[in-house]
């Protein structure tokens, strides 16, 4: 078949890869000048499966109510009229059970273990570099509260089969010698060695450059304006440079899928979250770590990408604004530098914000939908590098009418 796939990040070129594999002609489009230009460009840099638990849980309402009207809270609500996070809050606040939030685990961990699985194939079949790491990933935990979190979740994703263990301060030490230099409080944590961390950017310029010469066609600088259905089939994808015609439609748009999907009367509840990175240039420095870290207490993730420390943590729901917060700015950099106090130069930090796609549950949206032509890849929230190539996979084997290696149960847009 003709397969368009609709956003050229790195769920919608891991999605052009795999659909070329199955024997398909691919036409990607996007509206940015190259590949991996908007949330994949500076994100988190991590695979990090140990990171699935989801936002919703028992005790996020009481966390959200403490951190109201605090601009350095890890989780912000700017207060504005606004519909769509109305609707998206309601859902969210429904699934802060105990029993919903495992079920939710469950689904996230079943594609995150899976796609990490499925980029390990990828790298070693197309010998792809992108600053990759497989050095595992450690918690590290301030306060005894974060640190009873961490073992509450360890003990859960080690019954779904991820290989996660606790370990104490001095194993934390051991495992990332850069520690040994903070000025903040190092409690324990959790390790998990099977988890991985890279570039997202680089990974996905150099993949599309793989798809083009298997014959993907990528319409850069290319708006997307609607979408031409007849009853239940799309027609055709409308874009400022004409109409493009095909068999099949994935739509893996990220925030932007609900504004690209209402007017076909497909609610999806997918609510942006605005992330925000640092990149802190390590040359001449020795005290940036070498294995990729997840500051519970903070909620922040640090990877070494070549000359280059990025930390990243933050979630802001401020609708499409990208605008960046100079406070939120200033934690992220304070924050980092309490761990690593000598990996960088300060003076010369990079700054970067992206809208991750995040639904009430945690759990990406993948599938079909009510036209019969027209599926989705998105919805990944925090854990889009990390879920990427799984998805991309089973998707792709759901449109050319195979089996996918994993069950898509719970992660369809019916649930909604």
């Amino acid at each position: 078949m003709h397969v368009v796939v609709m956003g050229a990040g790195v769920i919608g070129t891991t999605a052009a890869w795999y659909l070329l594999q199955n024997g398909h002609q691919v036409t990607v489009v996007d509206r940015r000048h190259a590949s991996a230009q908007e949330t994949s460009f500076a994100n988190g840099g991590q695979i990090s499966a140990c990171h699935a638990t989801p936002w919703a849980n028992a005790s996020t309402p009481k966390q959200i109510l403490g951190w109201l009207g605090r601009e350095e809270a890890p989780l912000l609500f700017r207060m504005r009229f606004d519909p769509q996070l109305f609707s998206w809050g309601l859902r969210f606040l429904r699934n802060c059970t105990d029993a919903r939030a495992k079920i939710n685990l469950e689904k996230a961990l079943r594609v995150a273990i899976y796609s990490r699985d499925c980029l390990r194939a990828l790298r070693d079949e197309l010998d792809l570099e992108y600053d990759h790491s497989t050095r595992g990933i450690l918690h590290i935990c301030r306060t005894e509260q974060d640190m009873a979190a961490v073992e509450k979740a360890t003990a859960q994703m080690q019954e779904y089969g991820l290989k996660r263990r606790l370990v104490s301060s001095e194993e934390c030490l051991t495992i990332e010698p850069a520690l040994r230099d903070a000025t903040a409080p190092i409690i324990g944590g959790s390790f998990t060695p099977d988890d991985e961390s890279g570039d997202a950017r680089k990974f996905t310029e150099r993949l599309s450059a793989h798809c083009i010469a298997k014959g993907a066609s990528f319409h850069f600088n290319t708006n997307i304006t609607g979408l031409v259905h007849d009853q239940r089939k799309i027609t055709s994808v409308q874009t400022d440079k004409g109409d493009i015609h095909a068999d099949a439609f994935l739509v893996c748009l990220g925030s932007y899928s609900p504004l690209m999907l209402a007017p076909l009367g497909i609610k999806l509840p997918i609510y942006p979250c605005k992330g925000y990175s640092i990149s802190i240039n390590t040359t001449g420095y020795s005290g940036a770590p070498e294995t990729a870290l997840i500051d519970d207490s903070v909620k922040m993730v640090y990877s070494r990408l070549g000359t280059h420390l990025r930390v990243a943590g933050t979630a802001e729901l401020d609708g499409y604004n990208l605008r960046m917060s100079p406070r939120r700015q200033k934690l992220i950099v304070d924050k980092a530098l309490e761990l690593f106090p000598n990996s960088g130069d300060r003076s010369s930090i990079d700054f970067w914000s992206g809208l991750r796609p995040v639904t009430p549950d945690s759990a990406p949206v993948l599938g079909d939908t009510k036209y019969a032509n027209l599926y989705l890849n998105t919805g990944h929230g925090t854990l889009g590098w990390t879920m990427s190539c799984g998805s991309a996979k089973a998707v792709a084997d759901l449109i050319s009418d195979k089996t996918p290696d994993i069950s898509l149960a719970g992660l369809g847009i019916d649930r909604f």
